[in-house]
């Protein structure tokens, strides 16, 4: 059997990504909170006509709450797929991984406030 160009490799790889992304916004509630919330932001980064340096850390923030996000819920799902049945060292692992989205949710709402807060008040 002939080996795929790379050309037709990657294209394969995108349309991989991008089916992985939209099963992740259509069937996980936390990431279709966390898209809700980034459609606000942009929204309010028009409204209040952020700088070109504030756009760029909304959306490195952005991307970063969502990428930590999907790979939270894909490390939860492979972890349920090896241990169905409930397991401290399963829920250990499961709680790291909530704990990153938390801290990067943290750092995206300190973010958020220095952005958004002086044009605020």
């Amino acid at each position: 059997m002939p080996k795929e160009s790379f050309l037709k490799n990657r294209v394969k790889s995108v349309g991989f990504a991008l089916r992985g992304a939209f099963l992740l916004i259509r069937t996980e509630a936390s990431i279709k909170i966390q898209v809700f919330i980034a459609i606000i932001m942009t929204a309010a980064g028009f409204y209040f006509e952020i700088s070109n340096t504030e756009w760029v850390l909304q959306i490195l923030t952005i991307a970063m709450i969502l990428g930590v996000e999907g790979l939270n819920t894909a490390i939860e799902k492979t972890a349920d797929y090896v241990q169905p049945e409930f397991d401290t060292k399963i829920g250990f692992i499961k709680d790291i991984s909530a704990g990153a989205v938390m801290l990067v949710s943290i750092a995206a709402t300190i973010i958020g406030c220095i952005i958004y807060l002086p044009k605020i008040f």
